[in-house]
Formats: C-alpha cells, structure tokens, sequence
C-alpha cells in the first residue's frame, strides 16, 4: 500500500509564475524589443539571407532540461528570431500576400493570450464569443454581404474556403445522409472554377473526398475572370454524362493578378443549374468596402458562402480567416455533433457555442484583434487605407508603364502590378525568351540582394515579376526604390 504521504502533492508548489514585480520588468523589457524592430523599418533590410542550415544550426541544441536567465533567454530571441525575421512589417514586403499588421492588434494579442480563452464554448469565453459573433457580422456589413450571415474566425483563407466547401457538400447531400454515409454509391460531384483559382480548392476537394478529378477548371478571357460560355458548356456536358454539378467557385480577386470573376453572372449560372455558389474573397473581398471598387464584385451578395481574410486587407497579423454563410442554421446543420462531455451546461438562454458551427474545439481568440481594430480605426479609415493601398498599386503601375526598361502583364485592379524587366530587351517577340530567363533569374537574385523582398508568377507561359501592395507603411517613395533595386539586381544579371 502507497505512504499516505504520498497520496498528497505539495501546499507550496512553486509553479511557473514569476511575481507581478519581476513579470512587469519582463514585460518591459519584452517591449523595448517590439519597439526596436519598429525603428527604421525604412533603412532595414526586408529579408535577411540566412541559409537554411545557418538558422538550424542555431537551435540544434539537446532538450534543455534547467531554465535559462529571462534576460539572456530575451536576447537570444532578439537577435536569433525577431532581429533576423523577413521583415513583413516593414514597406518592402512585395511578395504573396502579406500585410503588416498593426499595432493596436500587437496589443490585442498580448491581453488575448493573458487570459487564454478557449473559445469552442460559450461558457469558456463569454465575451470573446460574443465578439465572434460580432466581428462576423461586422465583417459582413463591411464587404456588403447579408446581415443575416453566420460565421467562424479560421485560420487563414485555404481553411475559410475549406469550411465553406464543407458545408457546401454538406447541405448539397443533405438529403443523401451524406454526413452519416459518406460519398459511396453518388454520381461524381463537380466543382467549377477557373484555371486562376487559389490552389487550396484543390486540397479542399481532395479532403472531402471529392476528388481533383472532379474539379473542372475553366479557362479565363485575356483579363483573367472566368471565360463564362466554357462554364456553361462543360456544366452541360457533365450533365449529359451522369455526372453533379455541385458547386461554382467565383473569385473575388485571384492571388496572381487581383482578377475579379463577373460574380453576378456566376450567381445566375448557379441559381439556373440548382448549384451552391462560393466566393473565394481571401485576397480581395475586403476591398468590397471601397466605394469605386464595389461595382467589380456585384453578385458577391448572392454568394451563398463567401471567404475572407482578416490577416490580408484588415490588416491582423496572422491568423484571421473568416468562413462566411448565408445563415446560422446551415452552419450549425453542417458542424453539430452531440457529445456527452458537451453537452452538461446546455441552457436556453442564447449562448452559441462556436465548436457546433465549424470543425475545431480547441480555439484562441482572433475575435478580440478584430474587434479593436474596428473600434480603434473605424470601417471609414480602414476603407480609406485600403483606397490607398489600391492607388498606390496604380501609381506602381505608372512608373512601370512609363520606364522604358520595363514592361506591365495584366491589368491593375486591386493592389497587385504583374510586370517584366525588360534588360537589353526591347520587348519585341525576338526578345520573349531572353526577357522571360531574366524575369525567371531575378527573384532570388533579389532575394539574395535583401533590401526588397517580392515573388514572381507565370502568366500566359512568361515569367513576371509580381508585386501586392497591401502595406499600410508603404509611401510612393518605397515604390520607387523598389523599380531601382529591381534595375540595379536586374542590370547585374544582364
């Protein structure tokens, strides 16, 4: 038989807590560093240039089994990771789709992780699933979507448009059980798109259980939306063999080039052949909230699941994806499942409990960032940031178009200027494959340089150089540095 003694742990365990002395100077010093790497975000190098086996040599180190001094601990992580990181904050972040954030949610984030909720029960965190509920629909008003629209904080745009597919399929079978028995014994269900669809509708389709066979991409007209009369025909065609239409992926601004698909006319094609319609807004749907933008997303409110992203133009650091839909019941008919261990507190007094309306238990407060975003700035400032990034986009396209040395390759939309260096070139068809190696060559030469960190794409088989403006740090004077660097990297390869 066990020692008495031993059945009983401890009354003076020390625990992990430093005291509210010590944890203030932590606390402190912790700040000095935030606002250190905010200094000369002008001057500072975008990417740092490691190499991979530098940076893990730098952590190749044993489990450590005795703590280490805060003081030393802080300046290693200064200088190691915060000191070194590719500079997403600063105004010369070009590539993907990156934002800087913003300094009300750094602070948003510090309370958020103090008191830790977890936001799968209503009861587990009160006010932060009240604020969910309202940054859902706060998000919906600002892009024009329903107000009646249901909705859960995601990871990012692939998990938004992941959960809205989800519940896509879901009510789509309904009536087959298609929850309980699975896609067994059903005709192919097809998914629509164009061939400029983000590469996480592909994952997605795979991960129902739909297939990427059965993702039909669609080609697209010379401005990159999806070539309608394809559509039509192939939904036809597909019909004719015993195959489903299931579902329309309209794009609210593609990552390659900003395109906007012509939302309404999808909406018709879909209400016409019975189908779920699903707008992928992650890169661009927020810009819905500006004024001249707002015509090239009509149809957007038709959708009935809408994607956005919180950590792109609302500018959240990461993670802040939305998965809008059309209302609450279908979120909670898609997502419900009874368990006992969930079910003890159930009352009738109005509480949502988030875990019943998207796949995660386990979930940290985004809400709260967003929340005091929109009460910090207000939807008009951030409606006018983005404006501005947009103009900015087109005053990048200007000096691209009026420089002899380089070439614009799509059409500005939204806050992306596709465009190539053009060298010794002179942007004839004799030149196409010369310019193209040089455009290929160039983005990690730039990488290599540091002082501008940007990607490339392929469009219509030419390797571009691709620029997103959604920085609210970045001035004209960081644009035209950027077409300097560009010509001093790109001269060095000529």
């Amino acid at each position: 038989m066990a020692n008495e003694n031993s059945l009983h742990t401890s009354k003076n365990r020390k625990g992990l807590d430093s005291s509210l002395s010590e944890f203030s100077q932590q606390l402190s010093k912790a700040c000095e560093v935030v606002l250190d790497r905010f200094k000369n975000l002008d001057d500072a190098k975008a990417y740092s240039g490691f190499s991979p086996d530098t940076v893990e040599a730098w952590f190749d180190e044993s489990l450590p089994h005795t703590g280490m001094d805060f003081d030393e601990l802080l300046t290693f992580i200064k200088e190691k990771v915060v000191d070194t990181a590719t500079l997403n904050i600063g105004p010369y972040m070009y590539a993907y789709v990156m934002t800087g954030g913003n300094q009300i949610s750094i602070i948003a984030e510090l309370l958020a992780t103090t008191i830790n909720q977890n936001v799968g029960k209503w009861h587990l965190a009160p006010s932060i699933s009240e604020l969910e509920k309202r940054v859902v629909n706060w998000g919906a008003e600002f892009v024009g979507y329903p107000s009646t629209a249901g909705g859960v904080l995601v990871s990012g745009g692939s998990a938004a448009n992941l959960t809205s597919l989800t519940v896509a399929r879901n009510l789509f079978l309904e009536q087959a059980d298609v929850r309980r028995k699975g896609l067994f014994d059903l005709p192919s269900l097809r998914v629509y798109a164009s061939t400029e669809v983000h590469g996480c509708v592909d994952k997605s389709v795979e991960f129902l259980g739909i297939g990427s066979d059965n993702l039909q991409k669609i080609s697209t007209n010379d401005d990159f939306a999806i070539n309608l009369t394809e559509l039509v025909e192939r939904i036809e065609a597909d019909l004719s063999a015993g195959h489903c239409p299931f579902c329309i992926v309209g794009n609210a601004g593609t990552v390659n080039t900003g395109a906007i698909d012509d939302l309404e006319k999808l909406a018709e094609i879909a209400q016409k052949y019975k189908m779920w319609f699903h707008v992928d807004g992650a890169y661009g749907g927020l810009a819905a909230a500006v004024e001249d933008r707002k015509p090239f997303f009509k149809g957007m409110e038709k959708a009935d699941s809408l994607a956005l992203d919180f950590h792109k133009w609302l500018y959240q650091p990461f993670e802040g994806g939305c998965a809008l839909i059309k209302d609450w019941n279908t979120l909670h008919k898609s997502f419900y499942t009874e368990a006992s261990y969930l079910s003890s507190d159930k009352q009738n007094d109005g509480r949502l409990d988030f875990n019943e309306y998207g796949f995660q238990l386990s979930r940290n407060a985004k809400s709260l960032k967003i929340y005091m975003t929109f009460k910090a700035f207000g939807a008009d400032r951030l409606r006018n940031t983005i404006a501005e990034d947009i103009e900015n986009t087109r005053y990048l396209a200007n000096l691209v178009e009026e420089a002899s040395d380089f070439r614009l390759s799509s059409k500005v939309i939204l806050g992306i200027v596709c465009f190539q260096f053009l060298g010794t070139g002179d942007g004839s068809e004799a030149d196409a494959d010369y310019i193209n190696q040089l455009n290929r060559k160039i983005i990690p030469a730039l990488e290599r340089d540091g002082r501008m960190f940007i990607a490339g794409t392929t469009l219509k088989g030419q390797s571009v150089i691709r620029a997103c403006l959604i920085n609210h740090r970045q001035q004209p004077k960081h644009l035209k540095r950027l077409l300097e660097v560009i010509r001093e990297v790109g001269d060095e390869l000529k």
